[in-house]
């Protein structure tokens, strides 16, 4: 089977401790499922570059490599025993995760990235991605303790 013929799982990454749970979540997925793992990391120059440019173009896509990479190292480690991908995408993070998603059998996203918002249920990635995306999205809480 070639990796365009595996099924595949999209697992968004931001960073944050649920993105690398997620990650966490769906390489388990993969392994009982016999899917490859696809991560996506979507980015995009802030319009204060023009007002303040401390940073360059550059300066932000490195920094979301960064991040791409830190997430799953920290999921997965050096070794992933999954096949995985990762993607850097420039674009708008939920309009990434969305596009990437054509054809996956599943989109795994946590329910809030590095922006949560005190008293919100779902953040604004997810959200967009539960309306948006071509196939079933799972919306990553957190591990349940049993408590």
């Amino acid at each position: 089977m070639t990796d365009r013929e595996q099924p595949f799982i999209v697992v968004g990454a931001d960073g944050s401790a649920l993105s690398v749970q997620a990650l966490r979540w769906a390489a388990d997925q993969a392994r009982l499922t016999g899917a490859r793992i696809v991560v996506v990391t979507g980015w995009e120059t802030p319009v204060t570059i023009m007002i303040v440019p401390t940073w360059t173009e550059e300066d932000y896509a490195r920094e979301a490599e960064a991040t791409l990479e830190r997430t799953v190292a920290e999921a997965l480690g050096d070794a992933p025993d999954v096949p995985i991908e990762l993607r850097l995408v420039r674009h708008r993070p939920a309009q990434a995760l969305a596009e990437a998603a054509d054809g996956a059998a599943l989109l795994v996203v946590g329910s809030h990235g590095r922006g949560e918002l005190p008293g919100m249920h779902l953040g604004s990635v997810a959200t967009y991605c539960v309306h948006h995306a071509p196939c079933p999205v799972l919306v990553f809480r957190g591990v349940h303790t049993g408590r």
